[in-house]
């Protein structure tokens, strides 16, 4: 728990007070490798900070090979489908661990009231908010703007951790190509 009050502190200080009623709502949520966090058609409840684990952002398909992954979030990263979240609305995506995940998570109605309470609350919906979006501009003006091979190698210096932890075939979807289409491009960039 102390990781997401070092998170939130290298934006604001956060006193004692406005901590210890934030903190006090915050739940602890394990899951195990594969598991599914959030389905499709599900509202979203939480927005959690990843202790250790990956996630995965997908659209699943009866196919397998043809579910679009379309973003991760990481170690010591705010997730959600916040989407979802913020309209009270079914979810048009999963949220997938990809490792054993814990995470700290907050519900919509205990960061409703956290938000009426104090400060802090305000912040971390701002930071999260900020984070998510600034992930998926980067990633639309990528998809407009570059080319799968520059997709690809902009992932070795943006998200490095992506590379070295996600299989193949999901980062292939990621950058919009096929795995066949990944492995030409790994095998010309080599």
């Amino acid at each position: 728990m102390e990781k997401i009050r070092e998170y939130i502190e290298k934006t604001i200080a956060v006193d004692e007070k406005d901590w210890q009623l934030f903190s006090s709502k915050l739940k602890k949520r394990v899951f195990s490798k594969k598991s599914i966090l959030l389905n499709i058609g599900e509202i979203e409840n939480y927005i959690s900070f990843i202790e250790k684990g990956i996630v995965r952002f997908l659209i699943p398909k009866e196919d397998k090979e043809k579910e679009v992954t379309f973003g991760f979030c990481f170690e010591n990263e705010f997730v959600s489908a916040y989407d979802s979240f913020l309209t009270r609305t079914p979810s048009l995506y999963q949220l997938e661990a990809l490792s054993d995940v814990s995470m700290w998570s907050i519900s919509y109605s205990d960061l409703q009231e956290v938000y009426t309470q104090s400060f802090v609350g305000n912040v971390i919906g701002r930071l999260s908010t900020e984070r998510l979006f600034l992930i998926k501009s980067k990633r639309e003006q990528s998809l407009l703007n570059d080319t799968a091979e520059e997709r690809y190698l902009k992932l070795f210096t943006d998200r490095p951790n992506l590379i070295k932890e996600i299989p193949l075939k999901y980062i292939a979807s990621y950058i919009g190509v096929t795995a066949q289409a990944l492995s030409r491009i790994r095998k010309r960039i080599s």
